[in-house]
């Protein structure tokens, strides 16, 4: 007598349930809150990447620009 697939099942199904019952709501809290902590890490990685590249790049667009009306202030009042 060969046990069939379904029939594992239902043994382990049952096995699960005697012997794993008390620890089953703590290893889904677990999961949950491991998820929840991937995914909150996952969307924090990405977005301040994205999120200081622009600073930057507005910064360095100011200083070339404010550089430029200084040198452009000091041209003229050289000249005047």
């Amino acid at each position: 007598m060969r046990l069939q697939g379904w029939e594992w099942v239902i043994i382990l199904a049952i096995v699960l349930l005697l012997w794993g019952a008390p620890k089953l709501p703590g290893l889904a809290k677990s999961m949950a809150q491991s998820m929840r902590i991937f995914k909150k890490e996952i969307g924090t990685d990405s977005k301040p990447k994205i999120a200081e590249a622009k600073p930057e790049a507005a910064v360095a667009a100011e200083t070339a620009v404010a550089a430029e009306a200084d040198a452009t202030a000091e041209g003229e009042q050289k000249q005047g």
